[in-house]
């Protein structure tokens, strides 16, 4: 998938509910992983208030304008995608039961791309469990 950056919040709950159900399975658990040291995977409630409230939080905890000695290191700008990203992980594992994600009401799966700019992100889905 492309992603734009700059804390890019990319709802993904449609395409996993698909894959589960591509899989034929009914019970079990499905891990989500996102290669890369600059993007996370996680749940929400994908609404642009929120949306907005969690780039707001993300830049009053690892501002982009701090000083990393990571941008000094090889000069690309995103020393503070690599310090967000490993607060979140690069992971998410959902159980599932009657073929369907056991998430709440509002709950939506969704890849947090912090890079500094544009990137081409792929989500690598495991699903282990029964007929």
């Amino acid at each position: 998938m492309e992603t734009k950056g700059h804390t890019d919040i990319v709802p993904l709950t449609e395409e996993v509910a698909k894959a589960l159900e591509r899989s034929g399975l009914r019970a079990g658990i499905l891990c989500l992983f996102v290669p890369g040291t600059t993007a996370t995977l996680t749940t929400t409630e994908f609404e642009p208030g929120l949306v907005k409230d969690i780039r707001d939080f993300w830049e009053r905890v690892a501002p982009a304008s701090h000083f990393y000695e990571h941008n000094a290191r090889w000069q690309d700008g995103n020393g503070y995608a690599h310090v967000r990203a490993q607060s979140s992980g690069p992971s998410l594992v959902l159980p599932f039961v009657d073929g369907k994600l056991l998430l709440g009401t509002w709950q939506d799966i969704v890849l947090v791309d912090f890079d500094n700019r544009p990137r081409r992100r792929t989500i690598i889905v495991q699903i282990v469990g029964e007929p």
